[in-house]
């Protein structure tokens, strides 16, 4: 399994999640998702930067811009690990229910 952690180091910073949602919608330069935000561009940039490390985005150059990318193929490591979760709270959801079921039967 996939280390998890450079995602969720990634996901821990609201600007970063802000970052992902404006990706989500539509591919954008540095200065496009500048535009968006109260801060400086070099701070965009580092956020940028550690999205791209986590492979959460990928980066490509068009001309003299960079082009930033949602790469959902970098959120596998995350639901992986969370997946781990489904069956926990399954098995924990069906004994509710049969514990209910047993005690409304007439």
């Amino acid at each position: 399994m996939l280390d998890p952690a450079p995602v969720f180091r990634a996901l821990a910073d609201p600007t970063r999640r802000n970052i992902l949602g404006l990706l989500a919608r539509e591919d954008m330069s540095i200065g496009h998702i500048t535009d968006h935000f109260d801060m400086t561009r070099p701070a965009v940039k580092k956020h940028l930067a550690l999205l791209e490390d986590a492979q959460l985005i990928t980066v490509t150059a068009k001309g003299r811009e960079r082009i930033n990318r949602l790469n959902r193929v970098g959120f596998q490591a995350a639901e992986s690990w969370l997946g781990v979760f489904d069956q926990f709270w399954d098995d924990r959801l069906s004994a509710l229910k049969s514990a209910v079921e047993k005690d409304t039967a007439p």
